[in-house]
């Protein structure tokens, strides 16, 4: 396998499982020192497993501003700098309903799951990235923030937040030459969004329909998406900012 990541320090925030985990291992197998970071201290050790010699851990919360700039810190210095970062982190609180079902609490659970874990760890990071030289930072985000759906109207909401919000970063950040994007997912199997999306009524009957409608016969699943993040943080994607790419196994048709 090409080790094109040899020598680049990459964080990923949320990495101890699904998506954030896949990335993980795709970066350290192409050469990549890895910290990934997260809430379960044994969903860390297991990850290190993985990832060998060049995988480190930091626990904490990447919804709480104080414990992520602190496990940013300490990635930092674990690793000598960062080149790459990945916002994976979700607390899967969202509610999977329609907007005149849900409490208050709901729709506050949604945004606190969905927004401020992915933004507060890319907050931190500006200044090692800076330090560094320049880099790539790497959103997660969601289709449906692209095409209205039944039951997702603050899911959506809170993708469209990191639609725009990679934009407005791959603007400002710039001149510090770090790249900005994000990738806009379907439901995905083999992750913890895959379990908490068909754990109720709502979501199995939501997301079936959907998965009879993917025209390759199947969801995406969390390697193939892996495979995008490691792109767009590639030199190979050196000329790509500030851009949104759907990896939704042609499910729908992203307009912005």
């Amino acid at each position: 396998m090409e080790q094109d990541f040899l020598g680049r320090k990459v964080l990923v925030s949320g990495g101890t499982a699904g998506i954030g985990f896949a990335a993980a291992k795709h970066f350290a197998r192409r050469g990549a020192t890895v910290t990934v970071t997260g809430r379960s201290a044994e969903r860390g050790k297991s990850a290190l497993e993985d990832l060998g010699d060049r995988g480190f851990f930091q626990q904490g919360d990447s919804g709480d501003a104080d414990e992520a700039a602190t496990v940013v810190s300490a990635a930092a210095e674990v690793m000598d700098g960062i080149d790459v970062v990945v916002s994976a982190g979700a607390e899967n609180h969202a509610t999977l309903t329609t907007f005149a079902e849900m409490t208050p609490a709901q729709i506050r659970g949604t945004f606190d799951s969905l927004i401020y874990p992915r933004l507060f760890p890319l907050h931190a990071a500006v200044p090692y990235l800076r330090d560094s030289g320049g880099g790539s930072m790497v959103l997660i985000g969601s289709d449906a923030a692209r095409h209205a759906t039944r039951g997702e109207s603050l899911v959506g909401a809170a993708g469209a937040a990191v639609i725009l919000m990679t934009k407005a970063l791959a603007r400002e950040l710039a001149r510090d030459r770090i790249r900005v994007n994000s990738i806009a997912l379907t439901i995905t199997s083999g992750t913890p969004g895959w379990e908490h999306a068909f754990g109720h009524e709502f979501g199995r009957k939501l997301f079936a329909r959907a998965i009879e409608r993917f025209p390759f016969g199947r969801p995406p699943e969390a390697e193939e998406v892996a495979d995008a993040i490691v792109f767009l943080a590639s030199a190979v994607a050196s000329q790509i900012s500030g851009q949104t790419v759907s990896v939704n196994g042609g499910l729908s048709f992203g307009g912005w």
